[in-house]
Parts: structure tokens; sequence; C-alpha cells
């Protein structure tokens, strides 16, 4: 037993089921990078002032669940606890936006950190895959991201998410809605802290997940009921290229997500096979965060998705990814030659492209092909004195255990073929 262990609310990944989330990372990622995103990485620190401007003062990312730290320089730094401030913020500094290539297409996967309460589906640290389209306003971008995320969920044969969709409004209409919202708010029986949440942002109120505040907005306006005929028509192009992809959504008026960035279009994916903790992903369109963070206007919309919550999502499904073997070929040697032979045929059949492993430490027969067949392996390769003598090796079916001699020359040709 280890001194030391995991962080309350972190995880280890270890094999094998490292490998689901190694494969529900590229699924998720595969149909961004056909749809034109390049990969970008960012620090897994930033500064304290980015997500604040960027997130949220009044956000409880911002107030309560920020890692936060000083440097012996002075610096306020915070580990990030999303993505989209910090990759807008990369694509600023590098000028991005001005090759001339506009929208600027990025994906990214990484480690995100915010300090909650650890339930099912909520850690301290945790894994996302996003995408970015920065510097374009229009709606078949936003819809494009939308399909892209559902593309990727149903890739992994996933079926019970779904799309929850809403519009935000922007400058033009959000100012009569906030103060309509405001007013209703006001008049509720709210602690103080949400109290001042209504002035600075009401629409964190709305999001607020407590049974005693929930029951309270049932009467609150809606945005929908405040758009301007820019935004209506907006939001109707965004519907109608989701209908003519195939895409169902649930309209949700209540939708507002947890970040005070968003303007126009907002989506979220659910699944209720989760609990509490139902949204696997979502994300929506930022058209004034350049500004809020030193940059030109750049409208841009994007997504994040859970790599954790779609694992849930999954195994709550029943889902069993078919997932590759690590191992095709494990070498059973018997013998120092033998050892030495086996050795290079391992080193050619990598080099080949064909996945193998060794029994090192000089097991006996019997404990290795133990490990052999632990290994998930296809084929082993066999040999002792008397086949070296003979110039041969024993590939065996690890399935059939049909075994046969392959000429030591032979071993990678041999085994390509039978895996063909």
């Amino acid at each position: 037993m280890s001194t030391f262990q995991a962080p309350k609310g972190t995880y280890d990944l270890l094999p094998p089921d490292s490998a689901v989330y190694l494969a529900v990372r590229e699924a998720i990622a595969a149909p961004a990078r056909r749809a034109g995103y390049g990969y970008v990485e960012t620090p897994g620190f930033e500064s304290v002032e980015l997500f604040s401007r960027g997130v949220g003062e009044s956000t409880d990312i911002v107030t309560k669940e920020m890692y936060t730290l000083t440097t012996k320089g002075g610096d306020q730094l915070a580990l990030r606890p999303e993505g989209t401030a910090s990759v807008l913020r990369a694509a600023l500094e590098a000028n991005l936006h001005k090759a001339g290539n506009l929208p600027v297409k990025l994906w990214y996967s990484g480690s995100y950190y915010r300090y909650e309460r650890p339930q099912a589906g909520r850690y301290r640290h945790f894994s996302q895959v996003g995408a970015e389209a920065i510097g374009t306003e229009d709606p078949m971008l936003d819809a494009e991201l939308v399909i892209l995320a559902d593309e990727a969920y149903r890739s992994l044969g996933l079926r019970g998410h779904r799309v929850l969709l809403n519009s935000l409004g922007d400058r033009e209409c959000r100012p009569a809605y906030r103060s309509a919202l405001q007013d209703f708010l006001r008049g509720l029986d709210l602690d103080e802290d949400t109290r001042r949440r209504i002035e600075i942002n009401p629409l964190r109120v709305l999001d607020d997940k407590r049974e005693s505040v929930q029951r309270q907005l049932d009467a609150a306006p809606l945005i929908s009921d405040h758009l301007c005929e820019t935004c209506k028509a907006y939001h109707e192009q965004v519907r109608e290229l989701l209908t003519a992809a195939g895409v169902a959504y649930e309209e949700d008026p209540r939708l507002v997500r947890g970040l005070d960035y968003y303007t126009r279009t907002t989506f979220e994916f659910v699944h209720d096979g989760l609990g509490s903790q139902s949204a696997i992903g979502g994300g929506g369109r930022y058209d004034g965060l350049s500004e809020m963070i030193g940059g030109p206007s750049l409208p841009s919309v994007g997504w994040a998705v859970g790599v954790d919550r779609t694992v849930l999502a999954l195994r709550a499904e029943g889902v069993d990814l078919a997932l590759p073997a690590a191992t095709d070929v494990y070498a059973v040697p018997l013998g120092e030659d033998a050892r030495r032979a086996l050795f290079t045929a391992v080193t050619e059949l990598r080099r080949a492209g064909v996945a193998a492993d060794f029994a090192y430490g000089g097991k006996g027969m019997k404990n290795a092909m133990k490990s052999a067949n632990r290994s998930g392996a296809r084929f082993a390769l066999v040999a002792g004195d008397r086949d070296l003598a003979e110039g041969v090796v024993q590939l065996k079916d690890l399935e059939s255990g049909e075994q046969a001699p392959v000429a030591l020359d032979a071993v990678v040709a041999a085994v390509k073929e039978r895996m063909a």
C-alpha cells in the first residue's frame, strides 16, 4: 500500500479502463478534425484575470471553484477550469485571426480543474475535448458544431443523449430581458448571495440548481419572448439546419449554462441515465468574449464534451466499445538463445506495425503462457533450442490452439498473413 493516494475528487486512469477513455477521446475529436479543426494545446494554468473576465465574476466557477495560486514573482494564476478562454487567448496571442482565413477552427483535449463536492460524474479533475470556431458569425457554424458533437456520440454507439437548444439574444435584445428578469427575481425569497447575483448577472440565478430556487422560477420571464427580430431569424436558421441534418433537438427556454460569455445560440447534450449530473457536453456562441479579454471583435462559437461523463453515459446504456487488442503477438522463449532470437523477432514485428510483447524476466513455459493469455494476444511465438537448430519458431493460435512451425526469417510475413 502506497503512502500517498490520489487527491480527493480526482482519479487515476489505468489499463484496461484507460483504453476506453482514449477511444472516447479519439471518437469525440475525429469529426472535428474531418471538418478542418486543427489541434491546439494551452498551459494547464493561466492568469486568474483571464477567467474572471471571460467566464464571469458572478459565476460559481470564478467565485467558488477555481484553484488559484500566487507565484514567487507575485503572479496570480489559476488552474484552468474550462477551455474556451484559454484557447481564445492563445489564438489572439498568436494573431491567428490575422492570417486571413476566418473562422479559425481549433480543437483541444486536456484536463481541467474545479473545486467541487465530489460525486458520481463530478470530479475536481476532469477531462474534456473541445472545439472552437473563432472569428465568424454564421448560423451554419453553430449548426456544424452541434452536428459534429452529435456525430461523435453516435459513432461511439450512444443513443440516449438529447440536445437542448436555446438562444440568449445579443447586445440589442438582452438588456430589456435582463431588466424584466431582475424585476421578477427581486420579488422572490432568495438569500443575500443570490440577491447580489441578480444585480451582477441575473441569468446566473436561472442556472441555480437548488430546488429552493428552482421552484420559484416557474413564472420567470423567458428570453424567447424578448428576442429581437435578428436573433429570432438567426435562431430559426440554426434550427432549420439541424432539422435538415437529421439532428433532433428540444427547445429549452431556460437553458443558460454556467458561463457569462454565451450569446445567441446555446446548447447542451444531456443523458438521462446519469442522474443529477446529466450534462455530457455543451456550448454555444460567445460573440463578445474576445473584447472581454482585450482582443478585437471576433464572433465565435464552440463546445466542450466531457470524456468522463461520456464514458458514464456509455456504461449507463451498456455500450461496450470494440477496442483493438493491446497485443497481437506474445513471444515465449525457452532458453537464452531463444530469448535473443525472439527479442529480434518482436522488434521486427513492431517495426512492421504489429503489436507484440515479450515474456521478460526469464519466465518458465507455464508462467509465460499464462502471461500470453492474459495479454489478450491472438498468437504466441514459442521457441526453444531444438526449434532454433531447425531455423524455425512455433506460431500458436491462442484462440484455436493450433500450432505450426514458421521459418525464423519469415515470422513477420507469416503473422501478417494469419492476421489478415
